[in-house]
């Protein structure tokens, strides 16, 4: 009771006597009197050196830093890159202190004293990077990299673990400028721990040919490095976890990390059967199956397969590996063995639109399949010399896999009456192998931006597999009948793809390039598919069905020269360009009259421009147009049955579809007011798209081919804003509003006409972070999605519906060492059908207690605690209105216990100093 005291008697007084305070100033160049823009001018505590707060300068070297303190007196710093900082002590004994000029000298050399000062500078920001001092920015105690990103000023961590940095997507989080495990980012982020961190470095993501020859990245998505503090980088991480729970739930999680500079050795090792397919070891939030918290390494690389659907039980386990000397090589590799199974029931109501009227279709269905994996990749980089660089990327992947799938579909009319029916059940034995491989040579031809670029690359697929597929359809009515198929399948499919580039940069002078490049690509798909019907005479599948077999090679071969100029300002960049695509597709087939050649020929244009108007704002537009070919299964006129109540057949007088894509996008934050505001706008439209012609007689059956059509196309349009609020060390809210626009034309055939289906939707979300002294954290958060659809024929009415969306986050490390967290989601699917339920309140809760200096953690946990979990939801398209629920994790309750064990240096951590 006294702790709880004294903690309200320190909170209401740091409240109390705090008092805000303005200081103001610029900063320039000593010798040139130049403003110096992106300075970084922070305050802190003379006592501790506790931060306080920090500003930027603007273009104008002008600077506003608001404080809000107790203290007398604080340090105040004035920092940038290259220049020997500036301290000054400030007396707060007014509101508003005015520095006037502040003058930075050239660092000539690097200082022990200036050394200590950059290592406290809580922000640096360079042409394009951001730079955060991991140290400067509160947390609690046992935070990961994920809770130090959501401190961070534009940065924005979803509830799924998804990274934003002012509206654009982090895809990749690199350790000490390596790949940690794999490509998806929470593998670092909910991995490693705060303690080690040093800096966190936020910039363009770059391609490989933009890191070697210094070019800025595209600006469309972000990468995040994280630097190891020097006394950390020699050492072992570790952490594991156990959990147990009510229905037999389980989840074991296991991490060891070994570092050594620049080499690290990594193990991982999971199994559960709650849905979740990678690994977390969040305190609060982890073992909730795939609704929160685990990052998804086994999905990323392509080992679990739950097919989408219901509950999946997995199991992985994998090494990684990575060293890099610098200008010799960097190398990563990475190999993991997995299994899974997974298991569903699903229901499904559709209502199909005719012109002429509508009719239903209501299926049930069970799936259960399993898969087991091989997986291996590498990334190898050499530099041979400051001019040349080499890098290997191979991957290799075999993965089997089987399944059961059975389903019942009926179709009635208006009235309710039965019009068909169709059972169906599908047994799958696979085996799948690929490889994959790229080689990429870059050659710098000088020191103003010439260079020469051969790439090569090859994807080679093979499919084996055997299936048993069974149906019965019948009709009823007039024309009432019962036709069944037995059937076995034996698949051997190939796929070979090979494409090589050259690409050639010449300077045209002061910013200006000349942009050369031609590419070819050879593919190949071999398809050997013997169908054999059931003979009931023999009781063997003997009797060779001509018409469902295949037996075809369909190559694409393409060549495509392009062209381009570009400028490579400070602030104005652009690129226009030129492709000109000469496609040429053959199809050789053994069994059918399917025999044809095409050729097609394509200017496609694209450009982009960017303008920075300062370090913190940015504008950028981009055109491209690219063209996509039919597929076999479009193309070839094979009658496929796997649906007796839709059979499909394709068009070989296909044109390729031809998209014209623009888009538009504009960032802005401003430090001083702690405010991010991205806007963001585009839109397709889409030349030949291929669209189906479905074609329904009077007892429902469908048969569908293929066309292209003109007139489809969207487009979109929405913003975001974020707000920081801080006061002191007391508290910090984040408020986030994001809403956008969407609108759709689809057009499609149906009996003989045209259909055309107008969708627009409204989805507006915000949401709040309120953070307490690092015990209390509260995030709530609400979205209302709006949807219409409108249809040219007047018989079909228009299809209108509001969702919502409502979520509630708390998590209190009060008292002591016990955390308790809640996530709380309520769901409303508006307009879906009476047959479904339309609401859901999804409730999450556990409770844990750390010990062992916080390395431990004992956990129980309660996932659904109300027992609501439902997976409903309703889509459209241009010819139909679909209600969805299959199976869903339910209601369960796990207890866990989980440790982390860490040493590097030499010596466990709180052992001394190194």
């Amino acid at each position: 009771m006294k702790k709880i005291s004294l903690l309200f008697f320190l909170v209401m007084s740091a409240i109390s006597f705090s008092q805000e305070y303005e200081v103001t100033g610029k900063v320039i160049d000593e010798t040139t009197k130049e403003p110096l823009e992106a300075s970084t001018v922070y305050a802190e505590s003379i006592q501790d050196s506790t931060m306080v707060s920090y500003t930027i300068s603007d273009q104008t070297g002008n600077f506003v830093l608001d404080l809000n303190s107790a203290q007398e007196k604080l340090n105040l710093f004035i920092t940038y890159n290259g220049y020997t900082p500036v301290k000054k002590v400030i007396t707060l004994s007014k509101k508003s202190i005015a520095l006037g000029e502040i003058a930075l000298a050239l660092q000539a050399e690097q200082l022990e004293g200036v050394s200590v000062v950059g290592e406290r500078v809580p922000i640096k920001i360079s042409k394009d990077t951001l730079e955060f001092n991991a140290n400067s920015f509160k947390t609690r105690p046992d935070a990961n990299v994920e809770d130090v990103l959501k401190k961070l000023p534009g940065v924005e961590v979803d509830t799924d673990g998804k990274i934003t940095v002012n509206g654009k997507e982090v895809n990749k989080v690199l350790v000490n400028g390596q790949v940690f495990f794999s490509d998806d980012p929470k593998v670092a982020t909910k991995s490693l721990p705060k303690e080690i961190i040093d800096k966190i470095q936020i910039s363009d993501t770059k391609s490989k040919t933009q890191e070697f020859t210094g070019d800025d990245g595209d600006g469309e998505t972000k990468t995040i490095n994280i630097t190891i503090k020097k006394d950390k980088n020699k050492g072992y991480m570790g952490r594991a976890s156990l959990g147990y729970g009510t229905d037999e739930r389980y989840q074991v999680n296991g991490l060891l990390n070994y570092f050594k500079d620049k080499e690290r050795i990594s193990f991982i090792a999971s199994s559960n059967n709650i849905n979740n397919a990678g690994f977390s070891f969040d305190e609060i939030y982890d073992m909730v199956g795939n609704t929160r918290g685990g990052y998804d390494i086994a999905n990323s690389n392509g080992l679990i397969n739950n097919y989408g659907r219901g509950i999946t039980t997995s199991s992985t386990i994998g090494a990684s590996y990575a060293n890099a000397q610098k200008d010799a090589y960097e190398l990563s590799a990475n190999y993991f063995f997995a299994y899974s199974d997974s298991y569903n029931d699903q229901k499904t109501s559709r209502e199909n639109l005719l012109p002429e009227g509508s009719f239903f279709t209501n299926s049930v269905s069970r799936f259960d399949g399993s898969t087991n994996s091989n997986s291996g990749s590498a990334d190898l980089e050499f530099d041979i010399d400051e001019t040349l660089r080499v890098s290997i990327e191979p991957s290799l992947n075999v993965t089997r896999a089987n399944s059961m799938d059975t389903s019942n579909t009926t179709s009635t009319n208006v009235d309710g009456e039965l019009s068909n029916s169709n059972d169906v059940q599908t047994l799958d034995d696979g085996l799948q192998r690929n490889f994959s491989n790229s080689l990429n040579i870059i050659k710098k031809l000088d020191t103003l931006g010439k260079f020469v670029r051969v790439t090569f690359s090859n994807n080679n697929s093979k499919n084996e597999n055997e299936s048993n597929f069974q149906s019965t359809r019948e009709i009823f009515g007039d024309d009432a009948s019962v036709e069944s198929v037995n059937q076995f399948t034996t698949t051997n499919n190939r796929n070979d793809t090979y494409e090589i580039g050259v690409s050639y940069r010449q300077p045209l002078g002061n910013k200006f390039f000349l942009d050369f490049g031609y590419g070819y690509e050879d593919m190949k798909q071999r398809n050997e598919n013997d169908v054999l019907d059931f003979n009931e005479n023999t009781s063997s599948y003997d009797n060779f069905n001509d018409a469902l077999s295949t037996d075809f090679e369909f190559s694409n071969t393409q060549q495509t020269p392009s062209l381009g100029i570009r400028r490579d300002g400070e602030k104005w960049r652009w690129r226009v360009g030129a492709d000109y695509a000469l496609t040429d597709i053959n199809n050789d087939d053994y069994l059918h009259q399917g025999t044809f050649e095409r050729s097609y020929e394509n200017l496609l244009l694209n450009a982009s421009s960017s303008y920075r108007f300062n370090q913190n704002m940015r504008f950028r537009i981009n055109y491209r147009t690219n063209i996509q070919v039919p597929s076999v299964g479009q193309l070839q006129p094979v009658i496929n049955i796997n649906n007796p109540l839709n059979i499909r057949q394709g068009n070989p007088d296909l044109d390729v579809s031809k998209t014209h894509r623009l888009s538009l996008n504009f960032n802005n934050y401003n430090w001083r007011e702690r405010t991010g505001l991205f806007l963001y706008a585009g839109g397709e439209i889409q030349d030949d798209k291929v669209v189906s012609v479905t074609t329904t007689d009077e007892n429902f059956l469908r048969t569908t081919t293929f066309t292209n059509v003109n007139g489809n196309y969207n487009a979109y349009l929405g913003f975001g804003y974020s707000k920081q609020i801080k006061k002191d060390t007391t508290y910090t809210v984040k408020l986030n509003f994001h809403p956008n626009i969407n609108y759709n034309k689809d057009v499609s055939f149906n009996n003989g006409q045209e259909l055309i289906s107008k969708r627009f939707s409204v989805s507006p979300r915000i949401s709040t972070t309120f953070n307490y002294l690092e015990l209390v954290e509260i995030e709530p958060g609400y979205n209302i999605s709006y949807n219409n659809t409108k249809y040219n024929i007047d018989r079909f009415d228009d299809i209108e519906f509001i969702s919502h969306t409502a979520s509630l986050r708390t998590t209190t490390y009060w008292p002591g060492n016990v955390v308790w967290g809640n996530d709380i989601n309520y769901n409303y699917n508006g307009n879906v059908s009476d047959d479904f339920d339309k609401d859901a309140l999804f409730w999450n809760m556990s409770l844990g207690y750390q010990f062992f200096k916080k390395k431990a953690t004992f956990k129980v946990l309660a996932y659904d605690l109300l027992n609501q979990n439902n997976n409903v939801s309703r889509s459209t398209g241009a010819d139909y209105i679909q209600d969805y629920q299959s199976t869903v994790l339910t209601q369960y309750f796990m207890a866990s216990f989980s440790y982390k064990f860490d040493q590097f240096g030499g010596k466990a951590p709180g052992r001394g100093r190194r």
